[in-house]
């Protein structure tokens, strides 16, 4: 019996298996780095977000007792068709800002020379791909929570971030409904950063992106799919001050995981509403100043 097993190149756990090389060598030598950069991120948003939007929110009508009995709020408290086609609407209006202003800087970078991401002529291998996708994650939850923090500051909640809390029962598509300054600081800035600090390949990079769409439209989805994702959001959009990022790490860190909340009301007794009103927050005011 040998003492180790040794697999041949193309099936080396440490590099992408070769077809997928392959695939990515003909890209290379038919498109220019530029082309591939805007073209493949824009091809990974429609799969990952357009995707899981239609495949949450066609339950309805596919599998209506299976929705009925996943949905974390009521029927009553879900958002109207109107208010679903306004949603639509404003989504589609940030995916072209935000496509426009990546085409701009990448005809910037063909101009400087100096590009956002690695577009090597090999995919990179697949140690390094987890290495980046660990960090990038880390890294995203931190922009993401403070972002998102900020954002619920007394003056800017009302200008900015209170659009995308009208859906206080969200459903997938309302993930990038947002002003969009929003979209920019909150959605797409907390995902293209992390890989740019690390020097990512781009290919990296697109799985990051994936990956975020996914996790996105998942927790916005309204359903209790995947662990508490989506319940922890969903708490969010009805109290609004906790739960404000991704993997609960910093909400645990800073108290926001609603576990200071919960001390105080059984303080007062059980007692709700004495913290933070919905008209204080409607207006900007942040009720809870204790962290």
């Amino acid at each position: 019996m040998p003492s180790s097993l040794h697999f041949p190149p193309s099936m080396s756990p440490l590099v992408i298996s070769e077809p997928v090389g392959r695939a990515w060598a003909h890209i290379m030598k038919s498109y220019s780095p530029a082309t591939i950069e805007f073209v493949g991120t824009l091809i990974v948003q429609l799969i990952f977000f357009w995707g899981p939007c239609a495949i949450y929110m066609s339950l309805d009508a596919l599998f209506p007792k299976f929705s009925e009995r996943h949905k974390i709020q009521p029927a009553p408290k879900q958002p109207t068709r109107s208010e679903i086609l306004n949603c639509l609407s404003v989504v589609l209006k940030n995916q072209i800002i935000s496509t426009a202003l990546h085409g701009l800087l990448i005809y910037i970078s063909t101009l400087t020379g100096k590009g956002a991401f690695r577009v090597d002529a090999s995919i990179p291998p697949v140690h390094e791909i987890i290495r980046d996708l660990i960090f990038s994650l880390l890294l995203r939850e931190a922009l993401f929570y403070y972002s998102h923090r900020v954002l619920h500051h007394p003056r800017l909640y009302p200008k900015i971030h209170k659009i995308h809390h009208r859906f206080t029962a969200p459903v997938a598509l309302a993930a990038q409904y947002a002003h969009p300054i929003e979209q920019i600081v909150a959605n797409i800035l907390p995902i293209t950063i992390p890989p740019q600090i690390l020097n990512s390949h781009i290919f990296t990079f697109w799985i990051f992106m994936a990956y975020e769409l996914i996790e996105t439209t998942t927790v916005h989805s309204g359903y209790d799919f995947f662990l508490n994702a989506a319940k922890m959001h969903d708490l969010h959009h009805e109290k609004f001050l906790i739960y404000f990022g991704a993997i609960g790490v910093l909400d645990w860190f800073h108290g926001t995981d609603g576990s200071k909340m919960a001390a105080k009301r059984k303080a007062k007794g059980g007692v709700a509403g004495k913290g933070v009103s919905q008209e204080q927050i409607s207006a900007g005011v942040k009720g809870d100043k204790s962290d």
